[in-house]
């Protein structure tokens, strides 16, 4: 961390000490120490559209959790796990407000995806999979997540975390090929 003049950096724990005590600059800091890989994951689990505000609400239930941080981790590891368990109920939440909305604008979502001009990149591809597989490939293949831990986190079975995998991978190959 980069030190302004006349100012005494802090480690992060004391960050993390300061904040659950109501220091806002504190927050801040951690905030800014941790909002980029937030928002990456974020992105790769609701989507770009939805990425800025699912990482706000992780930041708001990070500062309304701070007090249950009990130090047995790496504070990046908490809010990593907060995160995830943020994102996806923010993932539920979009899902059924897009299912709604689309069974009211029938069509609409097809003729969307039907541009020949689409880029292919990661954030479209993961944009094609149902939340269930997504939230199964971004853990695993980009987050590093065992299919136990997968397991543990979405309350599914280790087999049925090794099926979405393999669904998910399917998938974005068939997108792939789509787009070639």
């Amino acid at each position: 961390m980069k030190a302004e003049p006349g100012i005494v950096p802090t480690s992060e724990a004391e960050d993390v000490q300061s904040a659950s005590r109501g220091d806002v600059d504190a927050f801040e800091r951690l905030y800014r120490s941790h909002a980029e890989r937030i928002h990456m994951l974020a992105r790769r689990l609701v989507g770009s559209a939805l990425a800025d505000e699912a990482t706000q609400d992780v930041f708001l239930r990070a500062w309304i959790k701070l007090g249950s941080f009990r130090g047995d981790a790496l504070f990046g590891t908490w809010l990593h796990r907060l995160a995830i368990n943020v994102l996806i109920r923010h993932a539920h939440v979009a899902r059924r407000r897009e299912d709604r909305h689309t069974a009211l604008t029938p069509g609409l979502q097809a003729a969307a995806t039907s541009d020949p001009h689409l880029r292919l990149d990661l954030e479209a591809a993961l944009g094609t999979l149902d939340d269930a597989l997504r939230q199964v490939v971004v853990l695993h293949d980009m987050e590093g997540y065992s299919h136990e831990d997968i397991a543990a986190l979405l309350g599914i079975g280790i087999s049925a975390s090794r099926m979405r995998l393999s669904r998910a991978r399917l998938a974005l190959r068939a997108f792939i090929m789509r787009h070639e």
